[in-house]
């Protein structure tokens, strides 16, 4: 925990150190501050949230997600998508092609034979224009070029961050485009309940509960198999809390092919693009709890499988599953799936998104 009294900001981050200047852009930090005192940080490159500090059931507070504590270290983290915004498509593409109106698309091979996230220079690598509107709200725009990293159209982005007084961090994304496109936009958030330390503890304990009765299974490249299959008798059946490290070396096919758990939850909903409840983590140690509510019909949940003990902020370490991914988004390889729910965006229309992590105390 950082002591408040020696730091301006809960976080004891320097703003000066998260500015410089990227291919002619400057970046910074940016703070959102709720009534309560508590803090979330945020950097305009890549969007990267490097801080969320909540308390624990006595009141300590600690940083709850994983980052650095310099502009350096963000660009060139061993974790390239350590808690960034993700585009122009959030997961993978099966050997990075798609085909839109007859013609067939190549994106950037990052993942095995995969396109993932929008490619090696995607929207984690870019220094997004920041407006601070009050303490508690922060928007990211960027301009997505024709032709970046294999995508058609240009896509206006805006992003708005807010941290409301139920200490939820509230993401809400909107795009739109000049010519018929996909987008799938999500956040890489790594969440650590228990709080980043010097080592960061792993996740195994923390109990999960996910509102979803079907999951995607995926090959031995990470990619969808096309089926839609029902997590009952299966370890992805978190319809009911139990501890994320209870079925997460399972002697089965799918856990192996994710090295754990790295798998797109189909959600639970009534209607599509309603916002509602997807997930709830609790930290039996610390007491501190998130929930996930969304629009989005899928949410990938990666238990940081091929983390290998990275250094973080003020001295952390983050060994290989001391953390866990609630990425919200639709369905990967979606482009070469007509039957799961559409990426397309075309011209006139509007993309949005909308996200919320309520940080909370187990009672």
């Amino acid at each position: 925990m950082v002591n408040s009294a020696e730091n301006a900001l809960l976080c004891g981050l320097n703003r000066k150190d998260f500015q410089t200047t990227v291919n002619g852009k400057k970046t910074d930090l940016y703070i959102l501050k709720n009534r309560k005192g508590y803090e979330v940080a945020i950097t305009n490159y890549g969007g990267a949230v490097v801080a969320i500090m909540v308390p624990d059931r006595d009141g300590n507070v600690a940083n709850v997600i994983q980052g650095h504590d310099n502009i350096q270290d963000v660009i060139n983290s061993s974790e390239p998508f350590l808690s960034t915004l993700i585009g122009r498509f959030g997961n993978r593409i099966a050997n990075g092609q798609f085909t839109l109106n007859g013609k067939e698309y190549q994106l950037a091979i990052n993942n095995g034979p995969n396109a993932l996230h929008g490619g090696p220079t995607g929207f984690h690598t870019r220094v997004w224009d920041a407006r601070q509107m009050g303490p508690r709200s922060l928007a990211l725009n960027y301009t997505s070029a024709y032709g970046e990293e294999g995508f058609t159209g240009e896509c206006r982005i805006t992003v708005e961050y807010t941290f409301t007084d139920l200490n939820e961090l509230v993401i809400e994304y909107l795009a739109t485009t000049n010519k018929k496109t996909i987008i799938n936009l999500t956040h890489h958030a790594f969440f650590s309940l228990q709080g980043i330390a010097s080592p960061t503890p792993v996740i195994n304990s923390q109990l999960c509960e996910i509102n979803a009765d079907f999951y995607l299974p995926i090959d031995n490249t990470s990619i969808p198999t096309g089926e839609i299959v029902k997590v009952a008798g299966t370890p992805f059946d978190f319809r009911t809390a139990k501890p994320l490290g209870q079925d997460i070396d399972a002697d089965d096919e799918q856990i192996r092919n994710g090295n754990g758990y790295d798998h797109c939850f189909v959600l639970n909903k009534k209607e599509e693009g309603d916002l509602s409840y997807a997930a709830r983590l609790t930290d039996p140690q610390s007491g501190r709890s998130m929930e996930v509510y969304t629009t989005e019909p899928g949410m990938q949940v990666y238990t940081n499988n091929n983390g290998a003990g990275d250094k973080g902020q003020h001295g952390a370490t983050f060994p290989r599953r001391s953390s866990v991914c609630f990425e919200c988004q639709h369905f990967p390889d979606s482009p070469n799936r007509p039957y799961f729910p559409s990426v397309v965006l075309h011209p006139g229309q509007q993309y949005k998104q909308k996200t919320i992590y309520r940080f909370g105390i187990n009672d």
